[in-house]
């Protein structure tokens, strides 16, 4: 499971995720209450009880400490240790003969093109008076254009123009020629004023930092985020190293997960991100000191904007390498017996990556995620071989493998965005990341306190989309293992945002209902240290066959689960 804003340092004018609307298959709420009472009261089949006999623990074990072993080192994305787990995946599908439906339905690979932009160390340098300032020490570039800029400096507050409230950060300023100051990230409005209200205001009635510098002749732009010190502890690392992306949503001008596109940044306005160095040398004689502009930024707090003395100009030169690759999602497909319903799927999804190598933490660098999701990879090639064994249900069964999870959940917004089947015959997407941790009797360390036991899994979103695709999951739990499902993340103001942070969320914002299931949070979650040995493989079997269970009746149910609610829009972070 990714952590929040793992994607990077974007700057990217992206102020909402807008939902698709409710489907047209959606109901009136007296007609749900009907049709949720006639078809809710499944019970797990005999058939598929039996089928589920086929994912043993033992079997499960096998696979994961080969998703997990050192040898695929961590399964970055991209990375040679993803590629060979891909491998491994399909290889495995093509012996349980599994149809592929990859590109073109002719290979297991969905390939995903990614880009990168890599700065060219020896051609970038940030220049003020006769002092040179280093790429990676004093500043950092944000976005992923470069670009040549030298003049004066202003200092422009928020930055932010809002006519409805009356604010206007550049009173008396001129900014045109001159590089901007800015007390944060350039996307997120000031205090006083929240994103539905710039939604809401007239296209003429806002300006953000960037659309500003852009119409008033700024030539670069410095911004010092609000989350100062965490850019810092990520954007260091990644200024070492290239940062990818996905090539397609680049080329579309796509943020994460977002439908509205964002506004990209112009080539000629370069923009750096200082250290607190660099801060204290860029205002040293000024009204106000670096440090006094830091605490205004990261506290959100407004200060009234003015120009730095003349003498002081700055030069910025950005120069950026683009690096190209390829990952891939792992698609498979089992044909539905019935001649009409084999044309709709029940889908099952896990993300097969993980974060790669990182800081050495007890001698161990290799982030292994056997949790992290080669509990989920490994539960779905477990389902895969019962499905191929038991008896085909009506309904398809997709599996999708996401590459990408990690880095801001590409995989899954790339699938649904280009589907290799009509995203509109996708019934459900149930999404398993992390379901092979237990907590011990006894454990009272404080990173383990929201972790499940044995017998009991957080089930996520059940409910959100579709009260009957909750009733029936229920249903089937207590007519069969009977686990212990935890609402807890449901709750509307979850503070870990867990409904948005895996890949069920970009299906669930296409209007599929989803089921999100996940063990909890845990000591080695995120850490070298959550290897294959540390799993509860019985409990991996229990949430394993019930998930194949409830994928099964729902294979076979006369209708697809109506969807009766729209989902509450993401809450994005300032």
């Amino acid at each position: 499971m990714r952590k929040v804003n793992s994607a990077g340092l974007a700057l990217l004018l992206g102020l909402v995720t807008v939902l698709s609307p409710l489907p047209a298959r959606a109901q009136t709420s007296s007609a749900v209450a009907v049709a949720t009472s006639a078809r809710t009261s499944s019970a797990a089949s005999p058939a598929a009880r039996k089928a589920a006999e086929n994912i043993t623990a033992e079997k499960m074990k096998e696979m994961l400490y080969f998703i997990s072993s050192d040898e695929m080192a961590g399964r970055n994305t991209p990375s040679p240790g993803l590629d060979q787990t891909a491998k491994y995946i399909a290889d495995r599908l093509a012996k349980l003969k599994l149809k592929p439906a990859g590109d073109n339905h002719k290979s297991y690979f969905q390939t995903i093109a990614l880009r990168s932009t890599e700065v060219d160390r020896e051609k970038t340098s940030v220049v003020l008076g006769e002092r040179t300032f280093r790429h990676g020490e004093d500043f950092l570039p944000s976005g992923r254009t470069g670009g040549e800029a030298e003049g004066p400096l202003v200092y422009v507050g928020h930055g932010w123009v809002f006519k409805p409230k009356g604010i206007n950060a550049y009173e008396g300023l001129d900014v045109a020629g001159k590089i901007m100051v800015v007390s944060g990230n350039g996307t997120a409005p000031p205090s006083g004023v929240t994103l539905p209200e710039v939604r809401a205001a007239s296209a003429g009635d806002w300006e953000s930092p960037v659309s500003y510098a852009r119409k008033h002749g700024a030539k670069g732009l410095i911004l010092i985020p609000r989350n100062f010190d965490r850019a810092w502890r990520f954007g260091g690392a990644m200024a070492a190293r290239p940062t990818y992306r996905v090539a397609r949503f680049d080329d579309e001008a796509a943020g994460e997960g977002a439908d509205e596109k964002p506004q990209p940044q112009p080539a000629n306005l370069p923009t750096i991100i200082p250290s607190r160095e660099m801060l204290t040398a860029l205002f040293a004689g000024e009204q106000v000191e670096g440090s006094r502009v830091l605490q205004a930024a990261t506290a959100g707090e407004s200060l009234k904007g003015f120009d730095l003395a003349p003498a002081k100009r700055l030069r910025v030169a950005l120069s950026l390498r683009v690096n190209q690759a390829t990952t891939q999602n792992v698609v498979a497909v089992i044909e539905g017996k019935d001649s009409k319903l084999k044309n709709e799927y029940v889908a099952l999804g896990a993300h097969y990556d993980h974060v790669g190598v990182g800081r050495e933490i007890n001698g161990d660098s290799i982030y292994n995620g056997a949790d992290d999701d080669g509990s989920g990879t490994t539960a779905l090639l477990a389902m895969a071989e019962a499905f191929s064994k038991g008896p085909r249900p009506k309904r398809s069964i997709l599996f999708v493998w996401h590459a990408g999870e990690e880095k801001g959940l590409w995989g899954s917004q790339y699938f649904v965005e280009y589907p290799t089947v009509p995203l509109q015959s996708i019934v459900t997407q149930l999404n398993i990341d992390m379901i092979g941790r237990s907590k011990k009797a006894g454990d009272t360390n404080p990173r383990n306190k929201m972790l499940t036991g044995p017998d009991e899994i957080y089930v996520i979103g059940s409910k959100m989309m579709s009260t009957e695709l909750g009733n029936l999951s229920e249903s089937v739990n207590s007519s069969y293992l009977g686990l212990k499902f935890n609402y807890h993340y449901d709750q509307p103001n979850d503070p870990e945002r867990l409904f948005y942070r895996s890949d069920h969320f970009n299906y669930a914002r296409k209007g599929v209902p989803i089921i999100f299931y996940f063990d909890g949070v845990h000591e080695d979650y995120h850490q070298p240290s959550d290897h294959a040995d540390k799993i509860d493989y019985e409990k991996m079997q229990k949430v394993t066959r019930t998930v194949f269970v409830l994928a099964s009746e729902l294979a076979n149910a006369p209708a697809r689960p109506v969807v009766d609610k729209q989902i509450p829009p993401e809450r994005l972070e300032r």
